[in-house]
């Protein structure tokens, strides 16, 4: 039985990942795939391409990973106070929130600046003490802060 080699442009349910190389029947290929911009041909060339785009993603992928090591690095040992007002049972008269680690984090001097969407802060902080808030800097490098929540006087 007669296949021909196509490369999905993105995934599919049956057939695979985006970039993965298949062999289908070519009447599947010239009437579905191939029109509907699901695949293009497997021409050397369109190989070629896509081992050079595999090889870009694979070193801009490493040189991420390698940023985020360095933030993290500076975000090792990193502490910060917050002074707050508390009533009867320590709780807060008010909250301790992602964006106020952020801000906090920013005036630290470092060479980078720190999103309140990287801080993965379940819930606002409504209580005192001491927390340690896992700051999202890359898929696997995820540093934390120490935060000390303390009474203000």
């Amino acid at each position: 039985m007669k296949t021909v080699k196509v490369i999905l442009r993105r995934d599919h349910a049956t057939l695979g990942a985006a970039g993965g190389i298949i062999s289908v029947k070519p009447g599947f290929a010239r009437d579905y795939l191939l029109p509907k911009g699901f695949a293009y041909e497997a021409t050397p060339a369109h190989v070629r391409q896509l081992e050079e785009e595999r090889r870009r993603s694979e070193a801009r992928a490493k040189r991420d990973y390698l940023e985020a090591r360095r933030r993290a690095a500076q975000l090792e040992g990193v502490s910060l106070t917050f002074h707050a007002n508390a009533g009867e049972e320590s709780k807060l008269f008010g909250s301790i929130t992602s964006g106020d680690i952020a801000d906090r984090l920013n005036e630290q001097g470092m060479d980078f600046r720190v999103d309140r969407r990287q801080i993965e802060l379940e819930d606002p902080i409504k209580a005192l003490g001491v927390y340690a808030v896992p700051v999202k800097l890359h898929a696997d490098v995820r540093p934390e802060v120490k935060v000390w929540v303390i009474r203000a006087d």
